[in-house]
């Protein structure tokens, strides 16, 4: 394999987005392979957690709700672990580099 997948090991986690009917399945064999690759799976879902039983290292559930208003759903968790991510680096998550000027952080 190559490309995204040759990366997948053992300390590069993966965060998927695991919601909805329409995708799901898909999604899950996707994580099937990460995981067969020793990856680590975080999943964002709204599914029960059985269903991702023995693939999912860590599952962040959320509200299920339709499809136009999910996405403004699933997005709460992944700002929350990029702001926790730039903390632990040592970022200024309150006055990131290059912030457009027009801007402004009071």
């Amino acid at each position: 394999k190559h490309g995204p997948i040759a990366l997948i090991d053992e300390k590069l986690p993966v965060v998927a987005i695991a919601t909805g009917r329409r995708v799901f399945e898909k999604v899950r064999s996707n994580l099937q392979e990460v995981k067969a690759r020793d990856g680590i799976v975080v999943a964002v879902t709204d599914h029960d957690p059985a269903e991702l039983e023995g693939i999912a290292d860590r599952i962040v559930r959320v509200p299920s709700l339709s499809e136009h208003l999910q996405p403004i759903v699933n997005v709460v968790p992944l700002q929350l672990l990029a702001y926790q991510i730039g903390v632990r680096r040592g970022a200024d998550v309150d006055q990131p580099r290059n912030l457009a000027k027009s801007v402004t952080v009071e």
